[in-house]
């Protein structure tokens, strides 16, 4: 059942980041905000996590890995709900902030569970990538619910059901059985980490990585509208808002696939730096072309490369930095490598949506490209500190 619940975490943890972009082209018209106030929801939660993210590390290396998986699915339902039925902007803000904290409490359960329910302990990049298939299930899933439900139902019912489905693990996460934590955890111990060179670099790496990921499931949407809607200008509204969120959809499956494929890779825990510049060069390659896309099929096949790109970085970063430490501490570690990733997440996005007023999202999504190219300079830097 442990292995179920970590699953899910990962899989509610996609569903919180997809959240925002699945539901944007009606939120924005319902909050009567623009892109630069979007935007700003995207930075509060982003900034919630990175806040949270360290907090959350420490706390399960001493409390314990149930605590944090129970709070995590209630707080991020629970805020989910709020989002659903709230009708100003500020209490959207507030249910956003919060929903950060629900976020990284799955976010750290999970993914420190997995390295130890799967493959027997002993593939940890393996394991990561494997479990967060489930992360892409949750991206992928929760803008195909709410495209269908958004058909059929208010928008305030649509996002209650998203809501309830991130409830509904609740119970599992009570009743399982977890692994025993080694004890003997202190403060100083995450402390001490801040001194390792894989970890501050792995840190550095996850500050790019997220930042493009993030501006990925939030802005998709809305760069596909663009690009959509002035190649076919005679489509309806409702058609073009249903293509454009799609392309989340799109970039999901490919993450899962790229994820899935990443795991059956022999020594990826070893060598994976070298993967990681891989994946790094084509995403550079793909968001330039992202930034000069016009026509659906290239809309299409930017999501689709966009995500096989990105799908093996963040398992690999965390896989091969948690593979040189105690279980004791890999809360501390993955609280400190996302501590860093929210960092340029908070930022990222925000920046693109404040580019955008002046012109549009799909030429404000450059930005990215620079942030590509440093993640393939520090994963070549991190593979001589590592050994991988």
């Amino acid at each position: 059942m442990v292995q179920l619940v970590a699953l899910m975490c990962v899989y509610g943890l996609g569903s919180c980041f997809a959240l925002l972009g699945s539901i944007s082209v009606k939120l924005m018209p319902r909050l009567k905000i623009d892109q630069g106030k979007f935007g700003g929801l995207i930075s509060a939660f982003m900034l919630s996590c990175l806040i949270a993210s360290m907090i959350v590390g420490i706390v399960i290396d001493m409390v314990g890995y149930k605590p944090v998986a129970v709070a995590g699915f209630i707080i991020a339902g629970l805020c989910t709900l709020g989002i659903a039925r709230s009708r100003s902007y500020a209490a959207v803000l507030i249910s956003c902030v919060l929903l950060g904290f629900g976020a990284i409490s799955l976010n750290t359960a999970g993914n420190t569970l997995l390295p130890l329910v799967l493959f027997s302990g002993k593939n940890h990049a393996a394991a990561l990538n494997l479990g967060n298939v489930c992360f892409g299930l949750g991206v992928l899933l929760t803008p195909l619910i709410v495209s269908f439900l958004f058909q059929k139902l208010s928008y305030e019912n649509a996002v209650s059901v998203v809501a309830l489905i991130l409830l509904a693990p609740f119970p599992l996460a009570l009743l399982a059985v977890y692994p025993v934590s080694e004890g003997g955890f202190v403060v100083t111990d995450a402390l001490a980490l801040l001194s390792k060179p894989v970890v501050l670099i792995a840190a550095l790496m996850m500050f790019c990585y997220t930042s493009l990921e993030t501006s990925f499931c939030n802005w998709l949407p809305v760069f596909g509208k663009e690009v959509i809607g002035a190649a076919k200008p005679d489509a309806g509204t409702a058609a073009v808002d249903a293509s454009a969120q799609r392309l989340l959809s799109l970039f999901a499956v490919a993450m899962m696939a790229g994820r899935l494929l990443a795991s059956q890779i022999p020594g990826i825990t070893t060598y994976g730096c070298w993967y990681i510049m891989g994946a790094s060069a084509v995403a550079a390659a793909t968001i330039a072309w992202m930034s000069a896309a016009k026509g659906v099929g290239q809309a299409r096949g930017t999501a689709l490369v966009s995500g096989l790109a990105c799908a093996p970085i963040f398992p690999t970063i965390a896989g091969t930095t948690l593979s040189h430490f105690s279980p004791k501490v890999h809360g501390s570690i993955i609280g400190i490598i996302f501590l860093m990733g929210f960092v340029g997440a908070s930022i990222a996005p925000r920046v693109i949506g404040g580019l955008a007023k002046g012109s549009s999202v799909q030429r404000s999504l450059r930005l990215l490209v620079p942030l590509a190219m440093l993640l393939f300079v520090l994963a070549l830097w991190a593979s001589g500190f590592s050994g991988s």
